[in-house]
């Protein structure tokens, strides 16, 4: 059930299709209504309450739309954006991680954000703190994304819908195209100082600019996907309102279970374009057959209707060429596509969003340099993209289990000169520095752990173990040998900031969290008893008065094990050295065959 209109109360949203008072310049003109154009809107209002903020959106909210699994990183911008409450009250299922049948086995495998030991009883709507703010949500996009454009209206934007662009008017510049004006489809001409294309797989300022895209070429997959409904459909499921996604793989791609509430499920097919067109089928055709061939998904599906209406859309991965011009910027799906398999889109939008929103404040401000901050938001967007799509072309050409396009899976492997030795193919995934959190190793949800924890799940063409480079060393020692110190942006709480990055042939080591202190130890230690007893004392000193600082060893030593995949660290292995023990077992507290559970529950 959707909600009616008036079910979020607050400052009304001007909805108009002519020209009124609200016409004229703006300083801000996004194009897109959904989570991307949301959160930039709410944040430029939130830290410049002076600013003419305007958003067009095509339709008319609620809709529906794909993409609602969610990872925990969004949940600290929809707090910094003033939405948790509003989305906590809407009661969306907490996502806890998702379970798998993908790799080696028919087996369904789990992975979590957190232990399962440390999820409570956490009355709902909660606050975004403590556990809940490790974890994520799975949200109706209906509910979720007329949640945050009203937020935005609230926030002070002026908020259009049912506004379509027709003419994206520009001219030539030696810095690129410059937009003029838009023009809607009633002949409106709408100005502003800059403009936001938010406007997701509609693109609608970079198709008109004629901004090309890097696309894989193997990595080619379509999704079909449709809505179920039956009272109590999720009940099996849901345990506290919490849930993981169900992800299940078939001989030619993969089902998705997204549960939305208790009574209401995204259902989705994934699979190889290439298969799908040599197959022959309709789309409504190969997507019920697939989810009648799956036994996991019938049974959870016995005795609910579909809305009767399949949608497709192609999940290629591409990353644009430019994401910006003299005037103008990409943001959010416009920008940059991986596909779907590590849930990333909303929080690859939410979080480029957000470091938008900061790039147009420090342009406002005047007080860094202007190519400066649109070079950096480019090159990290464009970075953090191709790194969810570098990670989804591990998973696919890793995966056992799909019989009917093995070769796929090959050409992907190839394409990308990936050896599927789990030590090359970790120091391969890691390459460009992998930073969902600033300092911390982490991607897809995932920190080093869990990705290596993964590693044990997938296909391996080579008989290595999944081992970790620091385990068994006695010494460590820097190795900053080649590399030239730069800055980079970091982005937050509407304030780019700089800070000191080392790039050595691409790979780089951004000076900040965890990454800092520990070059900071190994720059006066290097026995390892000597460099771990060093930074647990540094960690004390950054956290004082915590009483709990094992989460932080943990992050820090996974920190330490990346930057030895990447060759910042030297592992040295001395007779009768004190030697670190580092390893990554198989069944864990995180990631764990759904059998058997997790090892916490098992002793």
């Amino acid at each position: 059930m959707l909600p009616d209109e008036g079910s979020h109360l607050g400052v009304h949203i001007v909805v108009s299709q002519s020209a009124s008072s609200e016409s004229g310049t703006f300083d801000v003109v996004i194009i897109g209504g959904g989570p991307g154009g949301s959160t930039v809107g709410s944040l430029l209002r939130k830290y410049n309450p002076g600013l003419k903020v305007l958003i067009l959106e095509r339709e008319r909210f609620p809709r529906d739309h794909v993409g609602e699994s969610q990872l925990p990183p969004i949940g600290r911008v929809l707090d910094e954006m003033g939405a948790w409450e509003k989305v906590e009250a809407a009661g969306f299922p907490v996502k806890l991680g998702a379970t798998y049948t993908w790799g080696k086995t028919t087996e369904p495998w789990v992975f979590g954000f957190i232990p399962d030991s440390e999820i409570k009883d956490t009355p709902r709507p909660g606050k975004y703190e403590g556990w809940r703010a490790r974890v994520a949500m799975q949200v109706d996009r209906a509910i979720y994304d007329d949640i945050l454009l009203k937020h935005a209206g609230e926030m002070g934007c002026v908020v259009r819908q049912g506004v379509r662009i027709a003419k994206v008017h520009h001219e030539a510049t030696p810095a690129g195209p410059r937009v003029t004006h838009l023009e809607t489809e009633s002949g409106e001409r709408i100005t502003g100082r800059h403009y936001v294309d938010a406007s997701g797989n509609a693109a609608v300022i970079r198709r008109q600019l004629g901004v090309e895209v890097d696309a894989p070429q193997v990595l080619r997959n379509i999704a079909f996907w449709d809505y179920w409904d039956r009272p109590g459909l999720n009940e099996a499921l849901l345990s506290r309102k919490t849930v993981r996604v169900q992800i299940r793989s078939l001989g030619y791609g993969w089902i998705w279970y997204i549960a939305l509430s208790n009574d209401r499920t995204s259902v989705g097919l994934v699979c190889n374009a290439e298969y799908y067109k040599a197959s022959g089928k309709r789309p409504e055709e190969i997507y019920h057959e697939s989810l009648a061939k799956e036994p996991s998904v019938r049974a959870l599906l016995d005795g609910a209707r579909h809305r009767g209406k399949v949608e497709s859309t192609t999940d290629w991965s591409y990353v644009a060429k430019r994401a910006y011009g003299p005037n103008w910027f990409l943001c959010g799906e416009c920008l940059g596509f991986a596909d779907p398999i590590l849930a990333a889109g909303l929080t690859l939008t939410h979080t480029c969003a957000e470091h938008l929103a900061c790039t147009i404040l420090e342009l406002e401000r005047g007080q860094q340099d202007p190519a400066w901050l649109r070079e950096q938001y480019e090159e990290i967007q464009q970075r953090r993209v191709r790194q969810h799509i570098r990670f989804a072309e591990y998973w696919y050409s890793a995966n056992g289990l799909f019989t009917d396009v093995l070769d796929n899976c090959a050409k992907i492997a190839d394409s990308a000169g990936l050896s599927l030795s789990p030590r090359d193919a970790f120091r391969w995934l890691s390459h460009g520095g992998i930073d969902d959190h600033l300092g911390q190793f982490a991607i897809g949800g995932l920190g080093l752990s869990g990705v290596k924890a993964v590693q044990h799940r997938l296909m391996h063409t080579e008989g290595e173990a999944v081992a970790c480079d620091i385990d068994g060393a006695t010494h460590l020692r820097l190795n900053l040998a080649g590399a030239t110190q730069t800055t980079m942006a970091a982005p937050g709480m509407g304030r780019v900031q700089k800070i000191s990055v080392l790039d050595r042939e691409g790979v780089r080591l951004p000076l900040v969290g965890h990454y800092l202190t520990i070059k900071e130890v190994l720059s006066q230690e290097s026995a390892s008893e000597r460099v771990v007893g060093a930074l647990k004392q540094a960690l004390a000193r950054k956290h004082p008065g915590e009483a709990n600082l094992g989460p932080a060893f943990g992050q820090a030593m996974q920190a330490l094990e990346a930057m030895a995949a990447q060759g910042w660290v030297e592992c040295e292995r001395r007779p009768g050295g004190t030697a670190i023990r580092m390893s990554i077992p198989e069944e864990g507290e995180i990631i764990y065959s759904e059998r058997s559970g997790p090892v916490s529950k098992r002793r």
